[in-house]
């Protein structure tokens, strides 16, 4: 089953938002950081002008960029939204975060409705998902698996030769690390990774390369 992957490049953190789309035009939104509302429009108008259905709102984990765009798909489409329990302290820290930053006119996410966890099965429509546990960067990081097409939706974990920060509140480097050499990499080495920000990579490059490797 086919699935294809649409990003976008949002919000002045340039955070990757993703579409998942099966062959039967439903998709999942996942990681929404559409903040201007030109940003939050090009993302409903790719959603209607390709008679996509989304069948649910996903968070790899809860930091400001990720979830800007809640709010809003929330109030478009009224999905079911996941995300990990440990994660929701950080998604509830974003309104003070945009303050720090100076980014006006954020609105909070709402709720999630379904809790993730590590080795849940998500089928929606033709959409297969694992769900993979990866703290480090936030405390209920996740990850997004579709074995069948060898990619992984991987928010802020792994970059293209580098990794997600540490230094946040609830981050950690041994456990980062611990994420990324215990799970990442026992990912098959073709599987592509979308990465949070920047451009995407694979497993087998990162496994060579990383400077996580360094630590």
């Amino acid at each position: 089953m086919a699935v294809r992957v649409q990003h976008f490049t949002f919000n002045p953190f340039q955070e990757n938002t993703y579409l998942l789309i099966d062959d039967q035009k439903n998709c999942v939104i996942i990681d929404p950081g559409c903040y201007e509302q030109s940003e939050k429009e090009q993302l409903l108008h790719y959603i209607k002008d390709n008679n996509l259905t989304p069948l649910a709102l996903l968070n790899t984990h809860g930091h400001l960029d990720h979830v800007m765009g809640n709010a809003y798909i929330q109030r478009q489409f009224n999905l079911d939204f996941y995300l990990h329990e440990l994660d929701i302290p950080t998604m509830e820290m974003s309104p003070k975060a945009a303050m720090m930053y100076g980014i006006p006119g954020f609105e909070p996410s709402p709720q999630p409705t379904k809790l993730l966890q590590d080795g849940d099965k998500l089928i929606f429509g033709q959409i297969e998902l694992e769900v993979l546990f990866t703290p480090g960067h936030a405390p209920g990081h996740v990850v997004f698996y579709n074995a069948a097409n060898k990619f992984v939706i991987n928010g802020d974990v792994l970059f293209r030769g580098s990794f997600g920060r540490y230094d946040l509140p609830g981050g950690s480097l041994p456990t980062l690390q611990n994420s990324i050499t215990k799970v990442m990499f026992q990912l098959p080495d073709d599987t592509v990774v979308y990465t949070g920000h920047g451009p995407s990579t694979t497993i087998g490059i990162e496994k060579i390369s990383n400077p996580i490797l360094q630590y």
